[in-house]
């Protein structure tokens, strides 16, 4: 079971979002959909492989670009619909949904905190953010989540050598006498818990296991995903089975906190 914590930290979408069709990926930040028979170039902000979502015909509702930007393509990807609910497909947001909930102290385990900062550096990363009170400070990692299967929150869905040296920094950041955590924003609503990808990332999957055998923090939250809006709603288990996996499917259930 998940707690219900209801964060109500949200992202509001423009109330003018475009309906498309999903046609094909180009490249990592482009794609092509069909707009009312006709097809275009949009801005995909996500690098993961995202084979789970952009699928030819899924329909995809797009963010018009500002009039006077100067980019190459007139929308952004914002949700993908999978007919039986809405995943974010920015990349972007689960960083400013974090950055929202601590500036307004709705993240009770961050509670000791009075200022928040983004993009600090420490060790060879470049970490999201870094909590502090005085002397005492908290490094957050925030990891974007979009794969499901069998209702449980994958991450990555591609091997990630910067996931893993953020793990690492983290962890090394503990070491130092710092806390530290990693926060997994999915950016849906339909899962029970989250685990490491470890069929698609082995390395990712131990260096975060060894980093929470060091003391960091492994957080998991989902979100609710409307037309309107994107809020971090509830906090759910963070399931780290024993590599290898042993027959007994023995596993290490991080308690909410």
């Amino acid at each position: 079971p998940h707690a219900d914590v209801r964060i109500g930290s949200l992202m509001r979408l423009t109330p003018h979002l475009t309906e498309g069709v999903f046609v094909t990926r180009l490249n990592r930040f482009a794609a092509r959909v069909e707009i009312d028979g006709r097809t275009t170039h949009v801005h995909v902000a996500n690098s993961g492989r995202l084979r789970e979502l952009l699928c030819p015909c899924v329909r995809v509702l797009l963010t018009p670009v500002s009039p006077g930007t100067n980019r190459k393509t007139a929308y952004d990807l914002s949700l993908v619909d999978l007919g039986h609910t809405l995943v974010s497909a920015d990349a972007r947001l689960p960083n400013a949904l974090v950055y929202e909930a601590l500036e307004q102290s709705l993240l009770p385990q961050f509670a000791a905190y009075g200022a928040v900062a983004r993009e600090r550096v420490f060790g060879d990363s470049r970490l999201d953010l870094l909590l502090s009170d005085g002397p005492k400070r908290c490094y957050v990692e925030v990891k974007s989540v979009t794969l499901i299967e069998e209702r449980t929150a994958l991450f990555p869905d591609a091997p990630t050598t910067r996931g893993q040296r953020h793990v690492r920094t983290l962890a090394r950041a503990v070491q130092e006498g710092f806390r530290a955590s990693v926060l997994f924003v999915i950016q849906r609503e339909d899962l029970d818990a989250f685990r490491p990808n470890d069929t698609a990332d082995p390395a990712f999957g131990r260096a975060l296991r060894e980093a929470h055998a060091t003391g960091v923090e492994v957080y998991a939250y989902r979100c609710r995903v409307t037309p309107e809006r994107i809020a971090l709603s509830d906090q759910v288990p963070v399931l780290l089975p024993e590599l290898p996996v042993k027959d007994t499917g023995a596993a290490v259930e991080i308690p909410l906190g």
